[in-house]
């Protein structure tokens, strides 16, 4: 029993001589850098004028945040051309706000509370949530295309470009390769593709670049911190960033406050390479959005169960490695803290009964 209370002893002095707020892996003190300011000078910013905006209110504007909805997928285009979306939060609309809410795991209210307008302004990814060219394919918390696209059986290997005239010039290019091919190792780790970079970026299979604006694949940019970036469903291999957000490699190096994490957003968009949709779990890598000055680019068990369905399992992944990726999310921001908590009092408890 002696050395069972050495033990614990050991670890709960270790948790409390140790900071919960400090020890997150991907912690950093950004005390220094102002919070990213949501007003209209950003791409959504000026939603927040709707908050908790009554049932059967009309508000100028909000015809603008409908918009949003309609591009995402909760809101249907009007079958009759004439008519067209109007200022008025009617019915419709609160039966979108509640799909939203359902679909990206928030409180269903029906209402545009804090919460629910704090994630439409985040930025986040430009493929919809449903609804695009027929029903996503949903199992779980997961999602495919509509047909549920993949890569051809028989093709193991898929080359990737970078464009040669479609780049950031602030960004080292050996930085961003060195941060796409983590990306696409991630995946490969866990299913029997392989990836390759390829500097006939026009033979490639996935070409990707960094553009603006209208770019003519009929889903245009939009601006700082909206849509950051969108890749379309085997086998297309167009995968586009927004030219317009400030891209880091290092967060270290890019001090703006504005920064979006390119490896990041990289493994999300991979993720549409591959066929997969959405995913509602807020800690999985296939989650719609990603806030400034953050870093998630480890798969969890959702998005890794979810892609071996389409291609199998790479023949080396380990299947433990699904259990310590949930691990890995609870152990993630607010859900470290309580893990902590939990610790400290077991291990306090168990040592007083035992002295």
């Amino acid at each position: 029993m002696n050395w069972w209370l050495q033990i614990l002893a050991t670890i709960t002095i270790s948790l409390l001589l140790s900071s919960p707020s400090s020890s997150h892996p991907l912690s950093q003190d950004f005390s220094s850098i102002p919070e990213p300011p949501f007003d209209p000078s950003n791409t959504w910013g000026g939603f927040s004028q709707f908050q908790d905006a009554p049932l059967g209110s009309n508000i100028t504007g909000m015809v603008e945040l409908k918009k949003y909805f309609q591009r995402f997928g909760y809101l249907l285009n009007p079958p009759n051309s004439s008519e067209t979306l109007t200022d008025c939060f009617d019915e419709e609309f609160e039966s979108a706000v509640r799909t939203y809410q359902a679909r990206l795991s928030l409180s269903v209210t029906g209402r545009l509370d804090p919460d629910t307008l704090a994630q439409v302004m985040t930025p986040r990814c430009g493929m919809p949530d449903k609804g695009l060219g027929g029903p996503f394919h949903e199992v779980g918390h997961y999602a495919f295309f509509p047909g549920v696209p993949k890569w051809p059986r028989g093709k193991k290997a898929l080359t990737y470009g970078i464009s040669p005239t479609n780049m950031v010039n602030y960004l080292d290019m050996e930085d961003v390769r060195m941060a796409l091919s983590r990306a696409f190792d991630r995946w490969s780790n866990v299913i029997p593709l392989n990836f390759t970079e390829t500097q006939d970026y026009y033979g490639a299979d996935i070409k990707i670049g960094f553009f603006s604006g209208d770019h003519g694949d009929g889903q245009p940019f939009d601006g700082v911190l909206g849509i950051l970036a969108h890749a379309f469903s085997p086998s297309n291999g167009n995968f586009h960033l927004d030219a317009s957000e400030t891209w880091s490699t290092d967060f270290g190096v890019q001090k703006s406050r504005v920064a979006i994490d390119l490896e990041s957003v990289a493994t999300h968009e991979i993720g549409h390479l591959l066929g997969l949709g959405h995913s509602k779990e807020k800690e999985a890598i296939m989650y719609p959005s990603l806030s400034p000055r953050t870093k998630k680019m480890e798969l969890r068990s959702d998005d890794i169960i979810g892609v071996q369905s389409l291609y199998g399992s790479n023949p080396n992944f380990d299947p433990n490695l699904l259990t310590q990726s949930d691990l890995l999310s609870n152990l993630g921001g607010e859900g470290i803290r309580g893990t902590w908590s939990v610790l400290l009092v077991l291990g306090l408890g168990f040592l007083i009964c035992c002295l």
